[in-house]
C-alpha cells in the first residue's frame, strides 16, 4: 500500500458536508471520514498530536490495513482496549473515544506490519457496522470548545504546560525529538494540541491517558493533563538528583582513572611505557576492589605497589615484590561465607554421611547449637581422636557442608619445619607463605573449615617445632592476630573453624592438647560395619567400577564373613578394600563370561577374596589362663594372660611377651599381691615360696604396655595357685594396687567393642568406669553382663565361683 494522492483524494477534497438543510464547501484539512476501520491499541491510547511508529500483527490485521488502503483518506481509528490481546478483542472492549490516524509508509517485516501513524483528531464511535475483524464503524467528531469565557484561565494553564514541558526536556533530553516533531506540525500557542502533546510526554497508565482523550472540553482536559505532567517532572528531577549523587561518589575514582590513563599515554609518547608493570599493578588493584582489607594492610599493599612502579622489571627485587603482592592480594581479606545455622539440617547431613557414632554426632550438634544460639560458629578447636578408618576426616567434611562453609584439609604428618605453618621470610629464595595462608587463597573465604590431619605425627628438627607454631594458630585468644612471616601482616583466623585428627594423644604436646576440645571416635561392631557397608562403602565401590546395583549382589552372610574374616579392625578401611577387590573381580567376570549379574554368597566368597585372613579364634583356656582387654592405636583388643609354674626348686618370677616398663611393674604388683594374700583366697600360703613362676602375654611379637592388665595378671596367678581354669567366656580390665584396690582405666568403649567382637558377654570393669560404660550407646551395652569392682576380693569371688 502506497501513500500518494489519486483521483479519489482530489474528489474527497471537493466533498460537500451537509449540515441540516444548508450546504457549504469544506476546507481540505477539515475533511474527515464518517466511516472508518479500527485498530486496537494496548498500552497507551493514540493522541491527535502524536506521530510515532506502529507495529501490528500481519496475521490478524493485514486485511484491515488493506481495507484502509482502499479508502480515499487512508486513515483508520486507533482505539484503546487495555491489556486484551489483539486477536481476542471484541467490540465491547473498545473505548468510546479514539484517534483518527493517518497511515504512512506501511511495510511488512517478519510477520508484522510497520507504519508511521499520524494522529489527526479525536472521534467518538456512534454505530458498529462490522463487529468482526476488520472492524468497521460510523463515527462523529465532537466539537472542541476553545474555552470561551475562560480565556485567561486557559492561557494560564497553557503557560504552565509550556513551562513544564521546557523543564522536562531540560531534565531529560530524550523528549527533545518529540518536541521538535510537535513544533513542526502544530502552533505552540494552540492550547488543544498542546494539552494532547503534553499528555503523550508522560508515563501515566493507559486508563489515565484514555480519560484525557475522552475529555473533549479544553479546560477540564488541561486540568487533568497538568498534574500528570507535574508528576513526570518530579520523577525526572529525582532521577537527576540520584544521578548527581552517583556521579559525585565516583568522581574521585574517575579522576584517578583518567590521571592514570593520561600518565600511561604520556609514558607511551615519551617511550618510557611500563606495560608489564602497569598490567601487574592493574591486576593487583582489581583484586583489591573486591576485598575489604584492614587499613594497615591496605597501607602496606599500597606501599609495595609504589615500590613496584619504580623497580626495573629485570631486577630480582621486582620478582620478590611482585610475588609478595600476588599473595597479599590473593588472601580473602574481609570475605566471609554465610553460615547455615540449622541444627536439624546439620543432624540430617551427619546421619546421611555416617552410620553409628551417635555420641560423636551429639557432641558435634551441641557445638553447632551453641554457635547457632550465638549466631556465630567460632572460638573453638575440635580434636577428633580415634583409630584409622573410623571416619574422622569425613566428619570434618560433613560439618563443613552442614555449615555451608568451604572445606580445606592438609596433613601435619611428618612436618618438621615451623615455616610450613608460619611461612618463610620473603628475603629467602623461593619463600612462600604458610599452609594457612595457602588454604585461604584456595577457598577464597576467610571463614572456612580447615582440617589439620594427623596432628599427633608432627615431627621436630633443627628448623623448628611445628607443634609450637600451632599454639598461636589454635588458640582462640591469639589467632585473631596471627602473623605469617611471609606476609608480615596480621591475619584474622578467629572465624576459621579448625578441626584436628589424631590416632594417639601421647605424642601431642600438652600445651597444644590443652587448646583443643577432644571428641573420641571408637571402632565399630559388626552390625555397625554392615550398615556402613550397605549404605556407603558398597555404593561407592559400585560407582568406582561403573557397575549398576543389579549387577553385583552380596548377601548379608557373605558381608558378615568379610567383616569378621578379612577386615577385623576398628575402622572400615580394610573392609572397603575388600569390597573394591570383589568389584574388580566382578567386572572381569561380567566381561569374560557375558554374565548380567554376579552374586556373592558365603559359599563362593573365597573365589573372590581367597582364604580368610582371620580364623575364628579359639579362646585360650586352662589352668592359669585369663582373658584381658587392651586398648591400642587401632582400637580395642582382647589378649590372653598365661601363668605357669616352671619348677619348685627356688622362688622366682619371669615375664615375657614384649611387655613395656609400666606393664612389667603391673605384673610385679600382681605377683606381690597374690603371693601375700593367697591364703585369703583359699590357696596354699607357701605356694609361691619355692616355685618359679612364668607369666606370658601372647602375641610375643607385639609390644604391649600400660597398667590396665593388673587384675588380669593377678587373676591368672590366682587360678594357677588354686589349680583352676576359667571355662566361661569372661574378660576383664583394671589397674591393681598393692593393697588390692582396683583403679579405673581408659579406653572402655574400645575394650567393650573388642569383647563383643569376640562374642564375650561377661565383663569385669573397675567401679570408677561405671559412668564410662553407661555413656555407651544402648546397642553396644545390649546383651552384656558387667560386674563393677573396686577391690580385688570381688574379682576373686567372680572367677572362683559366686
Amino acid at each position: 500500500m502506497t501513500d500518494k494522492k489519486d483521483g479519489n483524494d482530489r474528489s474527497a477534497e471537493a466533498e460537500v458536508i451537509h449540515d441540516g438543510d444548508s450546504q457549504s464547501l469544506a476546507l481540505p484539512n477539515q475533511i474527515m471520514p464518517s466511516h472508518i476501520y479500527l485498530f486496537p491499541v494496548n498500552n497507551r491510547p493514540f493522541f491527535p498530536s502524536q506521530v510515532q511508529p506502529v507495529v501490528v500483527s500481519a496475521e490478524h490485521w493485514e486485511s484491515t490495513l488493506a481495507k484502509v488502503g482502499e479508502t480515499p483518506h487512508r486513515a483508520c481509528g486507533m482505539v484503546f482496549v487495555g491489556e486484551i490481546p489483539a486477536d481476542k478483542v471484541e467490540p465491547a472492549d473498545f473505548a468510546e473515544f479514539g484517534c483518527l490516524t493517518r497511515i504512512h509508509n506501511p511495510l511488512k517485516v517478519e510477520g508484522n506490519i510497520q507504519f508511521i501513524g499520524q494522529g489527526l483528531r479525536r472521534f467518538r464511535i456512534r454505530r458498529w457496522l462490522s463487529k468482526q475483524a476488520p472492524f468497521y464503524v460510523e463515527i462523529d467528531y465532537p466539537e472542541e470548545e476553545e474555552g470561551k469565557g475562560n480565556e485567561e484561565e486557559v492561557k494560564a494553564y497553557s503557560m504552565a504546560l509550556i513551562n513544564a514541558v521546557k523543564e522536562l526536556v531540560k531534565n531529560n533530553p530524550l523528549y527533545g525529538e518529540e518536541l521538535k516533531q510537535y513544533l513542526e506540525n502544530f502552533n505552540p500557542r494552540d492550547p488543544s494540541p498542546l494539552a494532547d502533546f503534553a499528555a503523550t510526554m508522560t508515563t501515566a497508565k493507559g486508563e489515565a491517558l484514555q480519560d484525557i482523550l475522552s475529555t473533549v472540553p479544553l479546560l477540564p482536559r488541561m486540568k487533568k493533563v497538568l498534574p500528570l505532567l507535574q508528576k513526570e517532572l518530579q520523577v525526572a528531577r529525582l532521577q537527576s538528583e540520584i544521578s548527581g549523587e552517583v556521579n559525585k561518589k565516583i568522581s574521585e575514582r574517575q579522576r584517578d582513572f583518567f590521571l592514570r590513563e593520561q600518565l600511561k599515554t604520556i609514558q607511551e609518547e615519551l617511550g618510557i611505557t611500563k606495560d608489564d608493570r602497569s598490567a601487574d599493578a592493574d591486576l593487583f588493584r582489581g583484586r583489591l576492589e573486591k576485598l575489604h582489607p584492614p587499613e594497615e594492610v591496605m597501607e602496606r599493599i599500597e606501599e609495595e605497589l609504589r615500590k613496584l612502579a619504580i623497580l626495573e622489571k629485570g631486577s630480582p627485587e621486582y620478582g620478590v615484590t611482585r610475588n609478595y603482592l600476588d599473595w597479599s592480594t590473593s588472601v580473602p581479606w574481609g570475605i566471609y561465607s554465610d553460615d547455615k545455622l540449622d541444627i536439624v539440617e546439620a543432624r540430617r547431613i551427619l546421619d546421611r554421611d555416617h552410620d553409628a557414632l551417635d555420641d560423636v554426632k551429639d557432641r558435634i550438634i551441641e557445638f553447632l547449637a551453641v554457635g547457632t544460639f550465638k549466631k556465630e560458629v567460632a572460638g573453638s578447636i575440635m580434636l577428633l581422636v580415634g583409630p584409622p578408618g573410623v571416619g574422622k576426616t569425613s566428619i570434618g567434611k560433613s560439618v563443613a557442608e552442614a555449615l555451608g562453609r568451604r572445606f580445606f584439609r592438609f596433613s601435619l604428618g611428618g612436618m618438621r619445619d615451623e615455616a610450613e605453618i608460619k611461612g618463610h621470610r620473603r628475603t629467602y629464595i623461593g619463600a612462600m607463605p604458610g599452609k594457612l595462608v595457602q588454604a585461604l587463597k584456595v577457598v577464597k573465604v576467610a571463614n572456612p573449615v580447615i582440617m589439620l590431619d594427623e596432628v599427633d605425627k608432627i615431627g621436630a628438627s633443627f628448623q623448628g617445632d611445628p607443634a609450637s607454631a600451632l599454639l598461636e594458630v589454635l588458640d582462640p585468644e591469639q589467632n585473631s592476630e596471627f602473623l605469617d612471616h611471609y606476609l608480615d601482616m596480621r591475619l584474622d583466623l578467629s572465624k576459621v573453624l579448625f578441626m584436628c585428627t589424631a590416632n594417639l594423644l601421647d605424642t601431642i604436646p600438652a600445651p597444644l592438647l590443652d587448646r583443643m576440645e577432644m571428641i573420641r571416635l571408637s571402632g565399630y561392631i559388626t552390625e555397625e560395619k554392615m550398615a556402613i557397608a550397605r549404605n556407603h562403602l558398597l555404593p561407592r565401590a559400585l560407582a568406582k567400577g561403573g557397575l549398576k546395583k543389579s549387577q553385583l549382589k552380596i548377601s548379608d552372610a557373605a558381608l558378615r564373613i568379610i567383616i569378621e574374616g578379612y577386615a577385623r579392625e576398628a575402622g572400615v578401611r580394610k573392609l572397603e578394600k575388600q569390597l573394591l577387590k570383589i568389584m574388580r573381580k566382578t567386572v572381569v567376570w561380567l566381561l569374560r563370561d557375558n554374565q548380567t549379574t554376579v552374586r556373592v554368597s558365603s559359599r563362593n566368597l573365597e573365589d573372590f577374596l581367597g582364604k580368610p585372613v582371620f580364623r575364628k579364634e579359639k579362646r585360650l583356656t586352662g589352668i592359669g589362663v585369663v582373658t584381658g582387654l587392651a586398648w591400642t592405636a587401632l582400637g580395642g583388643a582382647t589378649l590372653a594372660v598365661e601363668a605357669t609354674c616352671i619348677h619348685e626348686q627356688r622362688r622366682g618370677f619371669k615375664q615375657t611377651g614384649q611387655l613395656g616398663d609400666v606393664m612389667r611393674e603391673s605384673s610385679e604388683i600382681a605377683y606381690s599381691y597374690i603371693a601375700a594374700n593367697i591364703g585369703r583366697f583359699g590357696g596354699d600360703k607357701e605356694y609361691f615360696a619355692s616355685r618359679y613362676i612364668h607369666l606370658h602375654v601372647p602375641e610375643g611379637a607385639t609390644p604391649k604396655d600400660g597398667p590396665s592388665a593388673g587384675i588380669t595378671m593377678a587373676s591368672a596367678l590366682l587360678l594357677l595357685a588354686r589349680g583352676m581354669s576359667l571355662e566361661r567366656p569372661l574378660a576383664m580390665t583394671g589397674e591393681l594396687t598393692l593393697t588390692g584396690t582396683v583403679l579405673p582405666v581408659g579406653g572402655i568403649k574400645e575394650k567393650v567393642i573388642a569383647a563383643k567382637r569376640q562374642k564375650i558377654q561377661e565383663l569385669v570393669l573397675p567401679e570408677g568406669n561405671r559412668g564410662d560404660f553407661e555413656e555407651l550407646p544402648e546397642h553396644v551395652r545390649r546383651g552384656l553382663q558387667v560386674d563393677f569392682v573396686d577391690k580385688y576380693q570381688q574379682v576373686a569371688k567372680i572367677i572362683l565361683g559366686r
